[in-house]
């Protein structure tokens, strides 16, 4: 384009040397004399104008010229400014999200069970990709850290007294104290010949085995009859002496400095276990292993459950309209509370993205970009140039 545009303006400069140096004094000689001529001034106006624009014409530093390198950082704030006033407004910015109905556009878009299915397969991708982007030895140094500083700071004898008496409230101890003597007693019962074999065996020596015998099943008959009566009455003075045992234990715990210092020894020594911490750090990846593999089967409970979440929560804002347009103010509150507190963050960063263009590199770019249109000016210059010379040169003939 600039090829044609300057061959254009060389054809008409061409033409009017050949008119002023062979013109013949006619009127038609004169006017095409005037209009080629007037062409010419015109083409060569248009092209220094467009080259203003991005160089100096010639190489000559004339004022006002090569305007986009010289001020491409005022133009740069200048569109920064523009951005901010014009799209980053607080007050544009929530209306265009009232205007739109975006929350209710995706509430109903995602009530659809394929949409939700098709979000909760993205959210699980994203996750995974959250989780593949941590370092394994730093999430599970993170979790060292953080359960060694939960457990060291535990008031552990305190802790464990609030236990005790929340298991004890209501008599709840008596239902463990019912398992525990069942189990006992089951476990007499089903061992009660390797039992008599073992008593017999470390008996005195000097007495009858079949006495011993008798011995142990009387011993174990009466153990039998206390379990079996503790079992079956409320009030058994067995269960009297659990409860005084439990509601002295709880005592201890909250107000006895010396078992308070033994568990807390204890909850030392627990946390200097090197498995402890391997433990926990095969917590992560694990956690890693599964998320990956349900994150990849469509059919896997975590996003059938979280497509599921979606779709209900979606059709429930969708069919309430009190939830839904306290969810849409809340987006408007959203979008102009992040539009007036980043705004300038963003003018900010488009004009200091232009800023670092080179002066010269961002010159040729927009002319490449702008350029065929601005030569089609030039050749408009030359055309629109050369019919003012023949208007003027018809007005001034007609005036003399």
């Amino acid at each position: 384009m600039k090829r044609r545009a300057t061959g254009l303006l060389v054809l008409i400069t061409v033409i009017y040397l050949v008119l002023t140096v062979g013109g013949g004094g006619s009127t038609w000689m004169d006017y095409a004399q005037a209009g080629t001529g007037a062409a010419m001034v015109g083409g060569l106006a248009d092209w220094f104008a467009v080259t203003a624009l991005f160089r100096h014409p010639l190489g000559l530093p004339i004022p006002h010229t090569a305007v986009i390198a010289e001020r491409k950082d005022q133009f740069g704030e200048t569109l920064g400014d523009f951005v901010q006033e014009n799209f980053l407004s607080p007050a544009v910015l929530s209306e265009r999200v009232r205007s739109s109905q975006a929350v209710a556009r995706a509430a109903a878009w995602l009530a659809e069970e394929e949409h939700a299915e098709a979000v909760a397969g993205h959210a699980a991708d994203v996750v995974v990709a959250l989780a593949d982007s941590l370092r394994d030895e730093d999430v599970a140094g993170l979790l060292e850290a953080e359960a060694r500083r939960a457990i060291e700071a535990l008031p552990l004898a305190q802790w464990s007294a609030r236990m005790v008496e929340l298991m004890t409230a209501k008599g709840r101890h008596h239902e463990l104290l019912d398992v525990a003597v069942k189990a006992i007693a089951r476990l007499l019962a089903d061992n009660r010949g390797e039992l008599r074999r073992h008593f017999t065996e470390h008996g005195p020596w000097w007495l009858p085995d079949r006495l011993d015998a008798r011995i142990f099943d009387r011993l174990a008959d009466s153990v039998e009859d206390l379990l079996r009566n503790v079992y079956l009455d409320p009030d058994h003075p067995v269960r009297g002496q659990v409860d005084e045992w439990v509601a002295s234990l709880a005592d201890r715990l909250e107000h006895s400095a010396e078992l308070a210092a033994k568990l807390e020894r204890l909850k030392l020594e627990f946390l200097e276990q090197p498995e402890v911490w391997a433990w926990t750090s095969s917590l992560w990846t694990n956690f890693k292993i599964s998320l990956r593999a349900q994150a990849a089967d469509p059919e896997s409970q975590l996003r059938r459950q979280l497509a599921k979440a979606i779709a209900a929560g979606a059709r429930r804002l969708r069919d309430d309209p009190e939830l839904l347009a306290r969810v849409e103010r809340m987006a408007e509150n959203g979008a102009y509370t992040l539009a007036d507190r980043f705004r300038a963050e963003a003018a900010a960063l488009v004009s200091g993205t232009i800023a670092h263009w080179d002066a010269q590199e961002t010159s040729a770019k927009l002319e490449l970009l702008l350029g065929r249109d601005l030569q089609f000016i030039r050749i408009n210059g030359t055309v629109v140039g050369g019919i003012a010379g023949l208007v003027i040169h018809a007005v001034g003939v007609a005036l003399g």
